[in-house]
């Protein structure tokens, strides 16, 4: 029996090592030895490339301004294990960790024994969390984000009400494949018989895997400009505004104060969730609360401004679309500002399409290195800038720092009252800058 948190948390972490395998198999016989508590939930299922967190965000906070309960799994966190497993906006109290940790602790035991091996950090985390739900705090609707693809993932155990598949990027594609294809494939994998598909795929190959599974499933697809579509209407330093128009009804002048043009898409795809449980799930959400909720959203590490002297942006872009996004959303806002960029990035990312896309709008570079196992070298890194940068019409400074802190430190004396510092890569560079300049003691280090 461990006696705190901290003994259970570490034991959560310790099973890092044993990697990622992909299948269900040992989360089916964690389920069945539970008692099947993931069968009690109203399941909301989310993947994607890139804004699955926004997307959930969006959900969680219009359902809650709704009068509704609910609970929310995400990954990385941010701050602290905790912040991933969310009730109403609040973390997992600690001592529940505890208790259900020291429950789950045998049957992981049992599990670890058998031919099945021990099941992973995140089949233990997503386990967690579906107890904690099912048994402490009863939402009404349960967010659930894939940790890695789609098919194969621990969170793939359940039957949703509605599946959301944001976008299709290159990402993971060491685990998931290397065409956008394959990758469409695995994320496609949550689609489950009957259950309303909802989606923002772009790509003529993903979108024809998409609608190939869907009507494989009969399920019903809704998929942004056929389905659904949005018309942005405004976009300042502040918020933003569109206008969407869905299969039910059309819906105005909504604004979000999450940046980038890529916000909108994921605002609208939550919204569309939202169009489909009213029609379908007699889900009430008067207007006023909707978009109260879409105002109100935020999610921490996604243009996300923690400081104003200088100007501090933090964004967790790390592979090809985020970067592109982000160098879109910076030339959007602040076209003719000097971009001074700090970047730290695990050994596994696609890191010459993630430069290519945000070098144009840099002044300096700041390559430096997580404080995190499989980090990328920063001198392997600043290998790769130099060759993108070959033959290009633009100079970009570039400074080595492999100290996070040290590298920090520079970037920020480097920038101006006039200027725009960002922060960007690896989630686990985003989240210690973030705690540092926030002053958060209590950052913790994982999955």
């Amino acid at each position: 029996m461990f006696n705190s948190y901290i003994e259970a948390r570490d034991w959560i972490n310790s099973i890092i090592p044993f990697g990622i395998k992909p299948g269900l198999e040992r989360m089916k016989v964690l389920m069945e030895r539970l008692d099947n508590p993931h069968r009690r939930l109203k399941f909301i299922h989310v993947a994607g490339t890139n804004g699955k967190g926004s997307t959930c965000a969006y959900l969680s906070q219009v359902l809650q301004e709704s009068g509704y309960d609910v609970g929310m799994f995400t990954s990385p966190y941010i701050q602290k294990f905790t912040d991933r497993i969310q009730m109403n906006g609040k973390d997992i109290p600690e001592e529940v960790v505890l208790s259900l940790v020291n429950e789950l602790k045998p049957i992981v035991d049992e599990v670890s024994e058998s031919e099945l091996g021990s099941p992973t950090m995140f089949e233990i985390t997503t386990t967690l969390a579906i107890l904690y739900f099912s048994r402490v705090s009863y939402p009404d609707y349960v967010i659930l984000e894939t940790g890695l693809g789609g098919l194969y993932d621990s969170t793939n155990i359940v039957i949703p009400i509605t599946s959301v598949i944001t976008n299709i990027g290159h990402d993971h594609m060491d685990i998931l494949g290397d065409t956008i294809s394959e990758i469409s494939v695995q994320k496609a994998g949550i689609i489950k018989a009957g259950i309303p598909v909802i989606s923002a795929v772009e790509q003529d190959e993903a979108i024809e895997v998409i609608k190939h599974t869907s009507a494989e499933k009969r399920s019903t697809l809704y998929l942004l400009n056929e389905q659904f579509q949005y018309e942005m209407v405004s976009m300042n330093e502040k918020e933003q505004c569109f206008h969407f128009q869905g299969p039910f009804r059309s819906i105005d002048s909504v604004a979000i104060t999450n940046l980038g043009e890529h916000q909108f898409k994921n605002a609208a795809v939550a919204m569309m969730v939202l169009e489909v449980l009213r029609q379908y799930q007699a889900l009430i959400v008067e207007e006023d609360d909707l978009k109260r909720g879409f105002k109100k959203t935020k999610w921490p590490g996604r243009f996300e401004f923690v400081g104003s002297k200088p100007r501090v942006l933090l964004d967790g872009a790390h592979n090809p679309e985020g970067a592109e996004y982000l160098a879109k959303t910076i030339q959007d806002l602040y076209t003719g500002t000097k971009v001074h960029l700090m970047v730290g990035m695990l050994d596994s990312k696609n890191h010459r399409g993630y430069l290519e896309h945000i070098l144009p709008v840099v002044k300096t570079l700041v390559i430096t290195e997580p404080d995190f196992r499989n980090k990328c070298d920063a001198q392997k890194l600043y290998e790769i800038t130099k060759e993108c940068l070959k033959n290009k019409k633009f100079d970009v400074e570039i400074i080595v720092e492999p100290e996070w802190k040290k590298a920090l430190e520079y970037l920020i004396n480097k920038t101006n009252k006039h200027d725009l510092a960002a922060v960007s890569g690896t989630l686990y560079l985003i989240s210690d800058v973030r705690s540092n300049l926030l002053h958060y003691s209590d950052s913790e280090k994982g999955w």
